[in-house]
């Protein structure tokens, strides 16, 4: 295939299939693919130079889960009494407290997938905690957790969402796609939903008025050709969305930290390659056209990768985080306060604007 053809094809804004992304994916250069990229998200958002990001803090409801993620090292199991916690209305008190005084105005709930934690214990969660703090949006609950909580609380997928959004849910996360790949999917994380169950749930939030972001969790000795199939998935998923629905407001791809993990036990190593990252993020502004926001995650790759990022079609450094365990968990420590993110964007060459969790600014 001729690569500047494809870069001309996916400038124009036109679908790119499997095998054309895979070629660019695979043999483009990186600065002409980052330049396209970036074309792209100017086309998208407005030849402008802002740079969007977000004061939230994430706040794990419970570190037992039952899923068997080999690629995580936050979790304990049910019978580790010692290790385990249960996070209190008190404690939610305090962390959300602290978060609105920092200028914040939602929290991502998490909480794996707990064998005892039902249905009617979220709707008590979340009523409870928009009747204390009736202003502060609650981001929570990925796939995995919704056909998690549905199984055993003997609902459908469609009931949950509908009384988990009566209670107070606002959004969903797009935790737990990794690899939407439902045989890989088996081999990494037994217990969690399939990619097919993955997509059907976001499809009905969709259907029923949520906004939802997407992600996807590379390096995990999957292949290349999993990951164009997994953008693929995404950009099909969105495109059956109606006009009037929201969908998928963001993409975040996360690179995987193999440290302390079970995967890091069987020999699979992750090793960080900032170039394999900027690829990654000029191929998925380039391939999902239909989403309106990809955000750089400086969490995982740090500020300096973030803001190269920014000129290969990211338009988002996403949050402060100011609380933040599961990836922290793998020993990465990157930290940032309100202020270092505007320092960072500004030191890019781009404007920050502070934004809420459906990219309005604030």
């Amino acid at each position: 295939m001729n690569i500047d053809a494809l870069l001309a094809k996916a400038l124009d804004m036109q679908p790119l299939t499997h095998s054309e992304i895979l070629e660019l994916y695979t043999n483009a250069d990186t600065n002409k693919l980052a330049q396209v990229a970036h074309e792209i998200r100017c086309k998208i958002k407005g030849n402008n130079n802002i740079v969007t990001w977000q004061i939230d803090r994430n706040i794990n409801i419970s570190n037992v889960c039952i899923s068997g993620c080999k690629f995580c090292s936050f979790h304990c199991k049910p019978h580790q009494k010692e290790q385990s916690f249960l996070t209190t209305i008190e404690q939610y008190t305090q962390k959300i407290t602290e978060l609105i005084a920092l200028g914040g105005d939602q929290i991502l709930l998490q909480g794996g997938l707990h064998p005892n934690l039902d249905l009617a214990y979220y709707e008590g969660l979340f009523g409870e905690l928009k009747r204390l703090f009736p202003n502060v949006k609650l981001h929570a609950l990925g796939p995995p957790e919704i056909v998690h909580i549905s199984r055993i609380s003997g609902t459908d997928h469609e009931t949950t969402l509908r009384r988990l959004r009566v209670a107070g849910l606002d959004s969903l996360p797009g935790a737990g796609a990794e690899i939407l790949d439902s045989g890989f999917r088996k081999q990494i994380s037994p217990g969690k939903c399939s990619a097919e169950q993955w997509l059907e749930v976001m499809e009905i939030a969709h259907r029923i008025g949520f906004s939802t972001s997407a992600t996807m969790v590379y390096g995990i000795n999957e292949s290349l050709e999993m990951r164009v199939a997994h953008l693929l998935k995404i950009r099909e998923l969105q495109d059956k969305k109606s006009d009037s629905d929201i969908g998928f407001i963001a993409f975040i791809p996360w690179v995987f930290s193999t440290s302390g993990t079970q995967l890091e036990k069987e020999g699979i190593v992750s090793v960080f390659n900032p170039d394999e990252y900027i690829r990654t993020i000029a191929i998925s502004r380039i391939v999902l056209t239909n989403i309106p926001n990809i955000q750089a995650s400086w969490l995982t790759v740090g500020r300096d990768v973030a803001q190269i990022a920014l000129y290969a079609g990211a338009n988002d450094l996403g949050s402060i985080m100011i609380e933040e365990n599961v990836v922290a968990s793998t020993g990465l420590r990157n930290v940032m306060d309100s202020e270092g993110m505007q320092r960072t964007i500004v030191s890019a060459g781009f404007e920050p604007r502070l934004r809420d969790q459906m990219y309005n600014f604030r």
